[in-house]
């Protein structure tokens, strides 16, 4: 039996939270077979005393279910997940620290697509963005676009073109009082990106590490839908000090954003709350149609013992602003669903303020 082959069995062992396997994640340092002695050395990174135990006790199973095998020897290098010394938590892996100019950075994240996570995550930056100028700390949020297959935020925030490059950095370009860095500043509109998951890990760690945020009070990110190749990378390279979970009422969403929740609890980043999007329908005479059922939002809340920071409706300007570039919290400060998401983001400041961070109230 040669190391593959003791490789391709440890493919089974997936790590905890992840539907990934230790190998494909690169835990793997080497592996062997000495007479009826299985050795396998593994290195991770981890602040959870609970993943090196869980993986180091698969491994030893799956070994042993292999034939010739008698016994196993397991080695498990663990470093610990490097953090701002303010900042709960630990990440799952990497040695990688967040710039010491980023304050908090918090996930934007949903189960599923279709949710309207990055329409919600550039009207909060917007909403931050308007909360912290009113304290006379304007240019303090960033938003960092991590869906790599498919990102829409320069659309929905109205900016185009190519940021600057100032030495080995890239300067995230700014609208609305934002800073923003986007894999859809950086390739053609008419060219897909078909990328495996290391070239998805290197760019999120040059959006991290290469690019001049500045200082920043938050820096929010805009994950893709579902717990793979990004989330995976995002929690090796940056510590994040809490995430969102964006979700719609009816239970095809809430079901799944439960499991990005639980996802984010075993990688010890902390929930901050639930934003339901999408809530109700609310007609120009101002009364509400819960076109997509009630109470998901809630019980998402409730089920990971967080709370619901609040209910988005489902209006046309919304939609509207996004596709003009123009986000409603923006073009229209004052209605109802501008109002909801400051306040969504003056729960979040709330929260972090705890840590550091002014509340804009």
């Amino acid at each position: 039996m040669t190391p593959d082959d003791i490789k391709t069995a440890l493919k089974q062992v997936k790590y905890p939270g992840f539907s990934r396997d230790i190998v494909s994640f690169g835990l793997v340092r080497s592996a062997v077979l000495d007479g009826d002695i299985a050795k396998v050395s593994l290195a991770l990174t981890t602040s959870d005393p609970k993943v090196p135990l869980h993986i180091k006790q698969e491994v030893d199973k799956c070994l042993r279910a292999l034939p010739g095998v008698k016994s196993t020897v397991i080695d498990v290098a663990v470093a610990q997940a490097p953090r701002p010394s303010s900042a709960p938590g630990g990440n799952l892996g990497g040695n990688a620290a967040a710039p010491k100019t980023i304050k908090y950075a918090v996930a934007i994240a949903s189960g599923k697509g279709g949710v309207g996570k990055s329409t919600f995550a550039v009207n909060l930056a917007c909403a931050l963005s308007q909360l912290l100028t009113a304290q006379g700390r304007p240019g303090r949020v960033g938003l960092m676009d991590c869906d790599i297959y498919g990102p829409s935020v320069p659309l929905m925030i109205g900016l185009d073109g190519r940021p600057q490059v100032e030495g080995d950095n890239l300067l995230p370009m700014e609208k609305h009082g934002v800073k923003v860095m986007s894999m859809g500043f950086l390739v053609d509109d008419n060219t897909p990106v078909v990328w495996r998951g290391p070239m998805i890990m290197k760019t999120i760690q040059q959006f991290v590490q290469n690019v001049k945020w500045g200082e920043l009070d938050i820096l929010l990110v805009d994950l893709p839908p579902g717990t793979g190749d990004a989330q995976l990378s995002l929690v090796q390279t940056l510590p994040l000090d809490g995430a969102v979970l964006v979700t719609t009422p009816q239970p095809a969403a809430t079901n799944v954003a439960r499991k990005g929740g639980l996802m984010f609890q075993k990688v010890n980043v902390p929930l901050l709350g639930v934003a339901e999007n999408m809530s109700y329908f609310l007609d120009p005479a101002g009364e509400k149609h819960p076109i997509f059922g009630e109470g998901g939002g809630r019980k998402t809340a409730d089920s990971l013992a967080t709370v619901l920071l609040g209910q988005v409706p489902l209006i046309p300007e919304i939609r509207a602003g996004g596709d003009a570039g123009k986000p409603i919290v923006v073009s229209s400060p004052e209605s109802p669903a501008a109002v909801i998401f400051r306040e969504i983001g003056d729960a979040i400041l709330l929260q972090l303020s705890k840590k550091g961070v002014p509340s804009a109230t």
